[in-house]
């Protein structure tokens, strides 16, 4: 089956999905806001530009989850979904995906993201199939490590490769959507690469490569 392979922020959705969770955990009282956004958002920053990596991100934002249960946090991430996260949702987003899935084709979300988070924005965009960054747990509560590969970069086609052949399918014919350059391992791997609201530096890759150019606002 043909695949149609989403990234997530800034791609379906207008927003970093990551961010406003931690906004909302400080709307909680779960961080101080004085301390932990600021840094959240230099991170951010550092990551987009290749000078951090995904690791040194999440080391400093899945603190506010450590020693929590997967149920605690999922009680307040459906919520968080509904609220913030639906609004954000590109149409030109949706209308894709209902192209894609009426020629028959397979949809995954693939996003560097938490792998809870990500599930739970897939459950409301009706995407049964996701790859995140899966945390590990210790005694059934979130440690703040990561568990496995990150999902990001090289790491992003590598679980793909996993996914793949976990699932009997195939990239032959794929289609890859995404707004960043840090993505850019996997466009080059399949043979429809999609720039959607790309940065900077993904525009002038795309342009060069003459790869199609979305703009979904």
């Amino acid at each position: 089956m043909t695949l149609a392979i989403f990234d997530l922020d800034d791609t379906l959705i207008d927003g970093n999905s990551p961010s406003l969770w931690s906004e909302h955990l400080a709307q909680l009282g779960w961080v101080d806001r004085d301390s932990f956004i600021p840094r959240e958002q230099e991170l951010v920053a550092l990551y987009a530009e290749r000078r951090a990596t995904l690791e040194e991100y999440l080391a400093h934002t899945l603190q506010p989850l450590v020693g929590r249960t997967p149920e605690e946090v999922a009680y307040i991430a459906a919520p968080f979904v509904e609220d913030v996260i639906e609004p954000l949702i590109h149409s030109d987003a949706m209308r894709c995906v209902s192209a894609h899935r009426s020629r028959g084709e397979r949809i995954l979300i693939i996003s560097a993201t938490p792998t809870f988070l990500v599930e739970a924005i897939a459950e409301r965009l009706g995407i049964a199939d996701v790859l995140g960054s899966d945390l590990a747990l210790a005694h059934g509560h979130y440690s703040g490590a990561i568990d496995g590969l990150a999902c990001a970069r090289e790491g992003k086609l590598r679980k793909l490769e996993q996914w793949l052949q976990a699932n009997g399918e195939s990239s032959i014919g794929a289609h890859f959507y995404s707004d960043s350059i840090n993505d850019l391992p996997l466009l080059e791997a399949v043979a429809h690469a999609h720039a959607v609201n790309p940065d900077a530096l993904l525009r002038a890759e795309a342009a060069t490569r003459g790869w199609e150019i979305l703009e979904w606002r």
